[in-house]
C-alpha cells in the first residue's frame, strides 16, 4: 500500500481528496454507530466533532469558546447552530447543511452572565428538536459541556450521557480521504523541517525557530499551526513542552515537535538535530530512541494490540522516573485525525491493563524519548504512521535514522572539524587532570 499525496489544490483532471466523499463517508459512519446505540441523539460542543459531522469550520479562534453546537438525531440530518453571521454563510456555501443551520450562541465560557439565559435557550433548542422526533425520553449523547448548559439540560427532562466514546470510536479508523490528507499535512512538515534544519546556527533563538516553521506551513496552506514546540539545550533534559526565547549555542541538541492542520487533519512530529557537533553521549541518546521506536514500528500490524506495542518500551524507571504517571508521554503512541490526541493510546500507564485492538485504517503516531547520559541532553523522534493490512506505512518523511548535525561546517587547518566532539570546556577539563 502507498500513501498517495498530491498538489494542495483541486484539479479537474486528477482525483485528488473528494471532499464530497469525506463529508459523506465521516456522517454515515457517526450516523451507523449511533444507531446501533442507546443514545436517541448526539449534542456536540467539541469543534472537532462538529466538523466531523457537519463538515463545518469557522476558524481557530472558536476552538475553546464551546459556544457554536450541533445536533445529530438518530436516521436524521445534522443540525448546526452557529455564530449568526457563520450561520448564513453555511446556508449559502454548505448546501448539505442548507436550512438546518441555524444562529444560535452558548454561554462563551460563562462570559455571558447567567442571567441572559443563554444555557436555558440552548437547552430549549434541543429539546424542540427531540421532542419533534420522539426522542426526548431517550438519552442524549453530549461530547463536553458547560456546566450551566449541562443543568439547563437537565431541567428540561433530558437525560445526558456521555457521547464521547462514541465519536472517538466513530474517528478511530481513518478514510481513504481522511489518509490522503493526514499524509498532505506530514508533507508540509516535511518541507517546514528541511528549512529550519538550514536555518539552524549558534544564536537563532527557540521562538524563532517556531517562526520560521510557522511560516513555512501558513505559505503551503495550514489553516492552523498548533504549536511547536521548539527544545534546546539544557532545557531538554527534563523535557519541558514549550519554547522560550532562549538561543542555541555550539553542541547543543534540539528536538521539535510540530503540530498543524490542512483541512483539519493533524500532524504531531518529533525531530532532534545537534547544532555545529554532537557529543558522544548525544549520539549514543538519539540512537537508544531510534531503537525503541524501531522496535515498536516493526511490531505495527492488524491484531496486535497496544499492550503488545507499550512491553517493547522501557520502564519508567529504566530512564530516570520513578513511576509511568511521571514519564507519561515520553515513550508514546496516540491517534491522529481532527485532533492531534485520539484513540487509539499507547502508554504503559494504562495500555498493559487496558490494551486496544490495532485495526487496518489507524493512523497513530509514535513517539520516544531518551536522556544523554551527561545529564542535560537528550533525543525525542515521532513517526505518524498508517496501519496497512500487513503492516504500517510510515508518513513522516524527514530523515531520522540517524543524528542530523545542522550547521555551518567547520574547517581547521588540518581539515574539517570532527562532527562528534566533545564540548571545549570538557576539552580543558580533561587537560586539566
Amino acid at each position: 500500500m502507498a500513501i498517495k499525496t498530491y498538489g494542495l489544490m483541486g484539479v479537474d483532471w486528477e482525483e485528488r481528496a473528494n471532499f464530497e466523499r469525506l463529508r459523506t463517508a465521516r456522517l454515515a459512519r457517526i450516523k451507523h454507530l449511533l444507531k446501533a446505540s442507546e443514545m436517541g441523539a448526539l449534542l456536540c460542543f467539541d469543534m472537532n466533532n462538529i466538523r466531523y459531522i457537519t463538515a463545518t469550520h469557522i476558524g481557530t479562534w472558536a476552538m475553546d469558546k464551546l459556544a457554536r453546537f450541533s445536533l445529530l438525531p438518530q436516521d436524521d440530518e445534522p443540525i448546526m447552530w452557529d455564530f449568526g453571521s457563520a450561520a448564513r454563510h453555511h446556508q449559502l456555501y454548505a448546501p448539505w447543511l442548507s436550512e438546518r443551520s441555524r444562529a444560535g450562541i452558548s454561554t462563551q465560557r460563562g462570559a455571558m452572565s447567567p442571567e441572559s439565559g443563554r444555557a436555558e435557550d440552548v437547552a430549549r433548542k434541543i429539546r424542540i428538536e427531540l421532542e419533534e422526533r420522539g426522542l426526548l425520553h431517550e438519552p442524549l449523547g453530549v461530547d463536553v459541556v458547560e456546566l450551566p448548559v449541562l443543568f439547563a439540560l437537565q431541567a428540561e427532562g433530558i437525560q445526558v450521557v456521555d457521547g464521547q466514546q462514541l465519536l472517538q470510536q466513530a474517528r478511530l479508523i481513518k478514510t481513504e480521504d481522511e489518509i490522503t490528507l493526514l499524509a498532505t499535512a506530514c508533507m508540509m512538515v516535511d518541507a517546514a523541517y528541511d528549512e529550519l534544519y538550514r536555518a539552524l546556527k549558534p544564536g537563532i533563538r527557540e521562538n524563532e525557530c517556531v517562526g520560521l516553521v510557522s511560516k513555512v506551513l501558513y505559505d503551503l496552506g495550514s489553516e492552523h499551526v498548533e504549536g511547536v514546540n521548539a527544545i534546546s539545550g539544557e532545557r531538554c533534559s527534563p523535557h519541558p513542552h514549550v519554547y522560550t526565547d532562549r538561543a542555541l549555542r555550539p553542541g547543543d541538541p534540539a528536538y521539535f515537535d510540530i503540530l498543524h492542520s490542512y483541512n483539519g487533519y493533524r500532524t504531531c512530529y518529533y525531530r532532534t538535530f545537534v547544532v555545529g557537533s554532537a557529543s558522544q553521549a548525544q549520539v549514543d541518546a538519539y540512537k537508544r530512541c531510534r531503537e525503541i521506536l524501531d522496535r515498536a514500528i516493526n511490531a505495527i500490524k492488524p491484531g496486535v494490540t497496544t499492550a503488545d506495542i507499550v512491553k517493547l518500551w522501557p520502564k519508567a524507571e529504566e530512564f530516570g522516573f520513578p513511576n509511568e504517571e511521571a514519564a507519561f508521554a515520553l515513550q508514546y503512541g496516540h491517534g491522529v485525525g481532527l485532533s492531534i490526541w485520539e484513540k487509539p493510546i499507547f502508554s504503559r500507564l494504562v495500555s498493559l491493563e487496558h490494551p486496544e485492538v490495532i485495526e487496518e485504517g489507524m493512523v497513530f503516531a509514535l513517539e520516544t524519548f531518551w536522556p544523554a547520559s551527561d545529564g542535560w541532553s537528550a533525543a525525542r523522534i515521532e513517526e505518524q504512521l498508517v496501519v496497512t493490512h500487513d503492516g504500517c506505512e510510515v508518513i513522516t518523511r524527514f530523515p531520522a535514522e540517524q543524528l542530523l548535525v545542522a550547521g555551518a561546517h567547520y574547517y581547521t587547518a588540518t581539515g574539517p572539524l570532527a562532527a562528534i566532539r566533545e564540548s571545549q570546556s570538557n576539552l580543558n577539563a580533561q587537560l586539566k587532570q
